[in-house]
């Protein structure tokens, strides 16, 4: 009898075991204390600590040809001690771009000039997804064939975009796929789609920015059609554990104006998305129309708290955390990773920073999308004085 008590002990001590272990699996870590600076392990990723770098636009790639330079393999490595860096946006095709200098990943030489950036980031024991990205009516060529949704412009007095047809998209959603592959063959790690901050995907979304007549318009299901014929493009090229998304579900310019269906719209994504094995889904926080620091940081959390409900996966919030208000929302549940931008512009070893309380760089937005390495690969590492 003594000896069935003991086993049955022992029994249940491991099946607790395997429970937790399966918890932290899945990504559901709330109340339980974790920390940002805590590794981050599910099946689909293995990352060092919560950290993440988030995209940003730097516009580096001066050259003819969009091609990735040797300086942004620099800038990368230099940040390689995140749990996760996500590049700035590589766009999928010549007419995605919605700005001048930035990288594409489309050509030979713009996969090998990214392969130099997974290579050095790699070498530093650091983990990289790119995000890939098609800008539509965002236009930065006015010379350049214009398509989104619909024939609207996204501001007054710029050009209108041509409404693109049923086999444009089905191209597009290829071109997503193609790109996803080039990355994966570059070494990176996975790719996250940009369906954000009023580009190609987020306008199909929008009903300022999508007035179709067709299965690309009009409801909710309709209008989220092409975001999920991207995601079922790219599952035919990838494995689908290698792609994650970004949205932005209180995005509120760019011409995109929040409506009455933006949220049950953007909840139908989320609960959708469940379907699909991602590496996780990134939730860029807008506070676009909100005036007040404290204001925008609460409505940020609100957004994300929001949405974390309806999704199961691995969970990445974003825009204007401290270090603080990072631990927090991981410790609360509300975010299982947490992605910072301009601290990590000026702060290339910002987890080190984070790890010893060392005070933080400025930076300086002049250089943000300037040319060159000022502002971009000068910012020193803490050098801690005696």
């Amino acid at each position: 009898m003594q000896r069935l008590i003991i086993l049955l002990l022992i029994t249940l001590s491991v099946v607790s075991c395997k429970q937790n272990t399966n918890k932290q699996e899945n990504g559901d870590e709330a109340e339980t204390g974790y920390t940002l600076l805590n590794a981050y392990k599910t099946n689909n990723l293995d990352l060092n600590n919560r950290v993440v770098m988030a995209p940003m636009t730097r516009c580096r790639a001066d050259n003819e040809g969009h091609v990735p330079t040797d300086l942004m393999a620099e800038y990368y490595a230099q940040r390689a001690s995140a749990g996760l860096i996500i590049t700035e946006m590589a766009i999928i095709a010549p007419n995605g771009y919605g700005f001048p200098d930035i990288p594409g990943i489309y050509t030979n030489e713009q996969i090998e000039g990214w392969k130099k950036i997974a290579d050095k980031v790699h070498e530093k024991g650091g983990k990289i997804f790119m995000q890939i990205a098609h800008n539509g009516r965002r236009y930065v060529d006015p010379e350049s064939e214009i398509i989104a949704p619909s024939a609207i412009p996204f501001k007054e007095g710029a050009v209108v975009p041509k409404a693109m047809s049923k086999v444009q998209i089905g191209q597009v959603a290829g071109e997503f796929a193609t790109a996803a592959k080039n990355a994966i063959n570059a070494g990176f790690d996975g790719v996250e789609i940009h369906a954000a901050n009023g580009y190609l995907i987020s306008q199909f979304l929008a009903k300022s920015a999508n007035i179709r007549t067709d299965e690309y318009g009009g409801s909710i299901e309709n209008r989220s059609r092409f975001l999920f014929e991207v995601l079922d493009s790219l599952a035919n090229k990838v494995d689908m554990s290698k792609v994650a998304i970004r949205i932005s579900p209180s995005l509120n310019e760019s011409g995109i104006v929040d409506d009455e269906e933006t949220q049950p719209l953007h909840e139908y994504v989320v609960k959708r998305l469940n379907d699909y094995n991602l590496a996780y889904l990134h939730i860029s926080g807008r506070a676009d129309k909100i005036k007040g620091e404290k204001e925008q940081a609460a409505h940020v959390l609100n957004i994300a708290k929001h949405y974390r409900q309806f999704y199961k996966g691995t969970y990445i919030i974003n825009k204007g955390f401290t270090k603080e208000t990072a631990e927090a929302a991981i410790k609360e549940g509300i975010a299982d990773l947490v992605s910072f931008g301009h601290l990590y512009v000026s702060n290339p070893d910002l987890v080190e920073r984070f790890r010893n309380n060392y005070p933080l760089t400025e930076s300086n937005p002049k250089t943000f999308m300037a040319k060159g390495a000022e502002g971009y690969t000068d910012y020193p590492s803490y050098q801690k004085t005696n």
